[in-house]
């Protein structure tokens, strides 16, 4: 997936737009989105370029081809109605990331994924797909 350069407004118009499955964890009188417990690692990953953002408790890190060992950094946690965020800073550039319910593919494997990763790194923005330690994505393990 190419990046693209949108307003970090943008990314919370995506939070908030997306189309929530029947039993995601969204609660339609706003309760806070709670369908990734605080307990379950989470995996980003796009394509074109590839980038992976993969985050533990309060710990992420951001790999790149040109960074395969990747660069860890503190992340935050927040819940909106739609989705999940998290914040930091990876290289002196802020980061945001969202993780919305919804069917995603990487388009380059058959994997399927349960949820829509947008992230926005300083001054780009990368879309693709994400999925937990205990909400998997299924397809082959290494397609």
């Amino acid at each position: 997936m190419q990046p693209r350069h949108l307003p970090l407004a943008m990314l919370g118009l995506a939070l908030a737009a997306c189309t929530p499955a029947k039993d995601d964890g969204i609660d339609p009188k706003g309760k806070a989105f709670d369908a990734v417990a605080p307990e379950e690692a989470v995996t980003m990953l796009g394509t074109e370029p590839f980038w992976n953002l993969a985050i533990k408790g309060e710990e992420g890190v951001w790999t790149t081809p040109d960074n395969q060992t990747g660069t860890g950094f503190a992340v935050k946690r927040f819940a909106g109605n739609g989705g999940l965020g998290f914040s930091g800073e990876v290289a002196g550039k802020p980061l945001t990331a969202t993780l919305t319910p919804g069917d995603c593919s990487d388009g380059m494997s058959d994997r399927r994924f349960p949820f829509v990763a947008t992230i926005a790194l300083g001054g780009e923005t990368f879309a693709g797909c994400g999925y937990t330690d205990r909400q998997p994505f299924s397809g082959p393990a290494a397609p």
